[in-house]
């Protein structure tokens, strides 16, 4: 197989994440994928494939210049760009200042970037003609501006299947954190509030014979809900901008419109993506719908929720509690409000926040780098 030339035909697609070739595997990448290019060159400078097939493939004639945001990604995306480019980077761990950004990335071929760093037309034009890719670790794009990247054809890379099960598993570890007190309670644990056993104190909500409802059903949406359901709530329900009847049936649960899962929902688990049609969406005209009782939960994007309300209706009782793990801005200054209400956890933004994942993450960032160089298709293109 590795000697014809229907390999090179069909390797051509997946060529700058060797791994590809055997699946999706995410350890020990950078031995066998040595071991996978000595077998791949090798056998085929011995056919009749042109020199420029090879070269279109496997190498480039002048390593591309690739500018990285920051210098604590994981080691196995970086690795994979030296291979093949000639890397630039801010090296601290902490995104890039703006001026530094703007000085940086000029004449740099491709950007490796983060949620933290704005890829607007300022930044496209100090970059100039020659770049061609940007790819963010994040499932998320809305600090890149799409529409000017595509007018000037520049590809973008992104991670939206890989971190899908590390964030529904927070969304539910956020939940039960809000619903049954327990940063508040562990709270009373280190200032010697816990005195003795007292049958109502500390007493929080279950989610069991609750109404669950989540706004956005796309992969993280639908991976909470399966998540859920062995917690026993009477009904989980949800909307979505789209028809899901069939994903519902199968699942379990039931699509609603947007009033009814406001006026209903025990829990609200927000799951949706960030645009112009939910910015703000939830203001204090959605939690004055909202039941006393309930509990808000976000994971999705601070936008999504005007802050401000937010913080009046949990002070008001017109909300019970809220559980957030995105917030505006990022990070949230130590004098916000939210921060002295007790009925709020607050996260540093750590949904895809497991080892494993954000390994994979940096690993499709850097292929999506390198397909984007090569014109070939990426993992995740925007």
């Amino acid at each position: 197989m590795f000697g014809s030339v229907y390999f090179v035909t069909e390797l051509s697609t997946a060529l700058p994440c060797a791994s590809s070739l055997r699946g999706s595997i995410r350890y020990g990448f950078d031995l066998q994928s040595r071991q996978l290019r000595q077998r791949f060159i090798h056998p085929l400078a011995k056919t009749t494939c042109s020199v420029q097939a090879i070269r279109r493939y496997c190498c480039f004639e002048m390593k591309p210049k690739v500018y990285v945001t920051r210098n604590d990604y994981a080691r196995i995306g970086l690795d994979l760009l030296r291979e093949e480019c000639d890397i630039s980077m801010w090296d601290e761990g902490y995104p890039v200042p703006r001026d530094e950004f703007l000085k940086n990335v000029a004449g740099k071929d491709a950007i490796y970037c983060s949620l933290n760093d704005r890829i607007d037309k300022e930044l496209l034009d100090q970059a100039g003609p020659n770049l061609k890719v940007i790819s963010t670790i994040s499932v998320g794009y809305d600090h890149i501006d799409v529409k000017e990247c595509k007018q000037r054809g520049i590809r973008i890379g992104y991670t939206p299947d890989v971190l899908t099960d590390a964030t529904a598993e927070l969304t539910v570890a956020l939940l039960l954190a809000t619903a049954r007190r327990m940063l508040e309670a562990n709270k009373q644990v280190h200032i010697g509030g816990w005195k003795s056993w007292s049958p109502m104190w500390m007493c929080g909500r279950g989610v069991k014979n609750s109404v669950v409802g989540i706004f956005g059903f796309g992969r993280i949406g639908q991976e909470v809900a399966k998540r859920l359901v062995p917690f026993k709530p009477s009904r989980i329900q949800f909307t979505s901008r789209t028809d899901k009847f069939l994903t519902a049936e199968d699942l379990g649960v039931t699509q609603v419109p947007f009033d009814e899962l406001i006026e209903t929902s025990d829990f609200l688990i927000i799951a949706c993506s960030y645009n112009v049609e939910t910015a703000n969406l939830f203001n204090d005209s959605v939690f004055s719908r909202m039941k006393p009782s309930a509990i808000l939960i976000n994971t999705s994007r601070g936008g999504v929720v005007e802050q401000h309300d937010l913080i009046h209706a949990l002070r008001a009782g017109k909300i019970q509690a809220a559980g957030l793990d995105v917030t505006t801005p990022e990070p949230l200054p130590l004098d916000n409000p939210l921060l002295t209400l007790p009925n709020v956890v607050i996260l540093p933004h750590i949904g895809s926040a497991d080892i494993e994942t954000r390994i994979e993450m940096s690993r499709i960032t850097a292929c999506n780098i390198l397909a984007g160089l090569k014109g070939v298709k990426m993992l995740s293109e925007v």
